[in-house]
């Protein structure tokens, strides 16, 4: 893999990175409730789903992900169904209020949570297999070898990591304005909206 190669494909990873969707949200959600440390722990897990993607779409499962009705739907129903379960928390939390400062326990458990949430957010979306089995083939020789693989791999998922971490430091720049109160519940109302949104359109998608 040239360094022409490996630029294109960061350029067109941070770009698909940057657009606002589910693992934008999860880590905006992520760092507002327990701190930069979970949206760090999201951040990485978004990243560890990018690689398994890649893994699966070298060895060519994620092509009979895509051309298997059910495996597809299945797939597609389950991160429709996990994206709505994140949005009713976010709405929930909106309805209640009463944000406080989670205990040092609590926090660590949420950065385990985090971590979870950023692998299971990018492993649902039937979209990004689809991304991986369009893009993959534009960067990946004919008899790739294993570290062409593993190479190509890195960068997609150093790029995605980079960027989320970021965007993690950014919000915690931010957080003493975005965790006021009425700031907090309005933001908890809107990507609860967002992510219920997101999932419908997935479980719609054909």
């Amino acid at each position: 893999m040239t360094v022409t190669q490996a630029l294109a494909l960061a350029g067109v990873i941070l770009l698909s990175a940057m657009a606002p969707g589910p693992d934008f949200l999860v880590v905006l959600r992520s760092v507002l409730s327990s701190g930069r440390r979970a949206g760090m722990a999201c951040a990485a897990g978004i990243a560890c789903g990018l690689l398994v993607w890649a893994a699966v779409t070298s060895v060519g499962i994620a092509g009979l992900l895509a051309a298997s009705a059910v495996a597809f739907t299945v797939v597609k129903l389950a991160g429709a169904g996990y994206l709505v379960y994140l949005g009713v928390r976010a709405l929930l939390a909106a309805r209640r209020g009463g944000y406080t400062q989670e205990a040092e326990p609590a926090k660590a458990r949420s950065t385990g949570g985090a971590f979870a949430a950023g692998v299971l957010t990018n492993l649902l979306n039937p979209k990004v297999a689809v991304f991986f089995l369009a893009l993959w083939p534009q960067f990946l020789p004919a008899h790739a070898s294993v570290l062409d693989t593993a190479a190509l791999a890195a960068v997609a998922a150093g790029t995605a990591l980079l960027w989320f971490l970021v965007l993690a430091n950014v919000v915690t720049v931010l957080r003493r304005f975005l965790t006021a109160a009425k700031v907090r519940r309005a933001i908890d109302a809107v990507t609860g909206t967002i992510l219920i949104a997101l999932g419908l359109r997935i479980a719609a998608t054909s």
